[in-house]
């Protein structure tokens, strides 16, 4: 069993965090100063992206290392096979000890339920802020208290039994910020003396887009009506404008309230390890399972392949091993986590893991064969809640080209109505908010043949397939 000077890992990650509500990431709508803290002491991810902004389906991805088609996670409905090789399996069988804390989301009971793990305590399905439900190694529980402050709680008291001569990996899975934004009681009246800022793409008309986004369900303006989420409903007598800034407040309030806790209790693990005297030799994970709009193109959610759906934030430190301060441009994926942390460990990475070690990068040294496009899919066609049409597509470093397929393909949770498929081209550099479609632009046309194609070999490399296009 392999013990010395191996790292411990804690790998932190809440859901829906989008990295444009980090200050470390240059935030205008709140501070994070604990989660910076990471940042400063390592390395901040500028091009960190999911391969499906989704819950399950990146948890899944982040577990195995592998692309959904592969791991059989495509949406939401889909339950996770512990059979499967997972990196907490194979740093528990090399001398690891190992827990998850918090939210899972890939199902529970047989098969569903967390494999590779000394200890578990997880909350079922999206889980509850206040007064969760904990699923303690197969027994239900219900707690009483906060559930971020109640997830870091367990965290330390694991971290206090554990077995101090062997290394340690941690997953702290914050429920929050998901909805129904529910702030801690502390909080609860945060920001109540100012307005948050509008983004800058809050009032889009869409125009030049697909139908895909027109007919999405995940507009502040006219899909944000659940009580549960507003907590009250507007007052009377305003106008379509105001009524839409007056949810956006809501909404962001409370969303920025939720993540307050979060970065307060990173705050309380990052000064136990100060504490215990084990902060050189920890490896330390910030991020989030995809990111999400904060009233981006006016809408709440994810699931596209816009930026700030995509863009998951990562930041990461390791004293004995990344130089502090650091900031990356190079693209990373949330299937490289897991072969970055089996590197550390000096355990071998299985040949079916699809993702690169982030190391290289990490000691300030991008190679030459890096990755500078990456390949995206959403399976999950007309869903119930949101009806975002299934789509796949690549990024490169300046341009992004998406593809609405619009079928189901017996994806659950799926609606089975197809649509027009449509393509998206967006110029990055050109218009970074994308809000300027230029598929059908002259100037772009010989462009689109080296673009499709890099996307079929992307496609082949993950071992995925494409469906019959049209132009």
């Amino acid at each position: 069993m392999k013990t010395s000077q191996r790292p411990n890992i804690l790998f932190i990650m809440s859901d829906d965090h989008a990295s444009h509500a980090m200050s470390c990431y240059g935030s205008r709508i709140n501070a994070t100063p604990n989660i910076d803290r990471i940042a400063e002491g390592g390395m901040r991810f500028d091009n960190c992206f999911c391969t499906n902004s989704i819950c399950s389906p990146s948890r899944a991805a982040i577990l195995t290392g592998t692309y959904n088609h592969i791991n059989g996670v495509k949406s939401i409905e889909d339950h996770f096979d512990g059979r499967q090789v997972t990196f907490p399996k194979l740093l528990q069988a090399d001398g690891y000890q190992t827990a998850i804390i918090g939210k899972w989301h890939l199902g529970h009971g047989g098969l569903a339920d967390p494999t590779g793990f000394d200890y578990w305590t997880v909350v079922p399905g999206q889980g509850q802020y206040y007064d969760p439900i904990f699923i303690e190694m197969g027994i239900e529980k219900q707690i009483p208290g906060y559930v971020t402050d109640l997830t870091a709680d367990f965290c330390i008291d694991w971290l206090d039994k554990r077995d101090k001569d062997r290394p340690f990996m941690l997953m702290c899975h914050h429920k929050a910020p998901h909805r129904p934004w529910d702030p801690a009681e502390k909080y609860a009246t945060l920001y109540d003396d100012i307005d948050i800022p509008e983004p800058e793409t809050f009032n889009d008309d869409y125009a030049t887009r697909s139908q895909a986004v027109l007919e999405a369900k995940m507009r502040i303006d006219r899909d944000m009506n659940d009580i549960v989420d507003l907590k009250s409903l507007p007052p009377a007598g305003l106008t379509p404008l105001e009524e839409k800034k007056w949810k956006y407040q809501r909404y962001i309030k409370d969303y920025l309230r939720c993540v307050a806790s979060i970065d307060e209790n990173v705050g309380r693990l990052l000064d136990y390890l100060d504490r215990e005297g084990i902060a050189d030799d920890t490896i330390v994970v910030y991020t989030s399972d995809q990111g999400f709009f904060l009233g981006d193109h006016g809408w709440y959610d994810k699931r596209f392949m816009y930026e700030e759906s995509l863009r998951m934030p990562f930041v990461i430190k390791y004293p004995r091993d990344i130089q502090p301060g650091m900031v990356t441009e190079a693209m990373a994926l949330n299937v490289d986590f897991p072969v970055t942390f089996l590197e550390y460990a000096g355990v071998a990475v299985p040949p079916e893991m699809q993702g690169r070690s982030l190391r290289p990068v990490l000691n300030g040294t991008v190679p030459a064969d890096w990755r500078t496009s990456m390949y995206y899919r959403y399976w999950m066609h007309l869903d119930e809640w949101h009806n975002v049409y299934s789509h796949y597509g690549i990024r490169t470093e300046r341009y992004k080209l998406i593809y609405y397929y619009a079928e189901a393909l017996g994806t659950s949770g799926s609606i089975e109505e197809n649509r027009p498929p449509e393509w998206e081209l967006f110029d990055l550099e050109n218009d970074p908010y994308e809000l300027n479609n230029v598929y059908r632009d002259p100037a772009y046309a010989e462009l689109l043949p080296k673009l499709k194609a890099e996307l079929r070999s992307l496609q082949l490399a993950v071992l995925d397939e494409p469906v019959q296009e049209v132009d």
